[in-house]
């Protein structure tokens, strides 16, 4: 099955340099449709000629941002070397409302280009 999801540029380009290999969401309907072998078709939202493939290879679901920040390698969920020491699931407010997470709970989806 091949999912879509928009991205904003900054994770779209983390992604698309290999720096980015874990995508992270709330675990809504719509997440709880993909499986292992899935392929997800990004779309850069300021670029809507830009898009990646990408499949999926593995699934972690937590509860919280909280969780998934404690037990996932957050190098590979989009921060860097420069901006790690200030990471927070805090940082996932910005996208998701707390209403939202508590309901859904969370999922980091581990990809790979194609």
């Amino acid at each position: 099955m091949t999912h879509t999801m928009r991205l904003f540029p900054s994770p779209f380009e983390l992604i698309k340099s290999g720096r980015k290999t874990i995508e992270l969401r709330l675990y809504d309907e719509k997440r709880r449709k993909i499986k292992i072998g899935d392929v997800i078709t990004f779309i850069k939202i300021d670029g809507p000629n830009e898009v990646l493939t990408a499949e999926v290879v593995d699934l972690f679901v937590f509860d919280s941002f909280d969780e998934l920040y404690r037990r996932l390698p957050l190098l590979k969920c989009g921060y860097t070397e420069e901006n790690i020491a200030s990471a927070s699931p805090r940082d996932m407010d910005t996208y998701y409302t707390k209403e939202q997470q508590e309901k859904y709970g969370v999922v980091g989806i581990e990809i790979r280009l194609l």
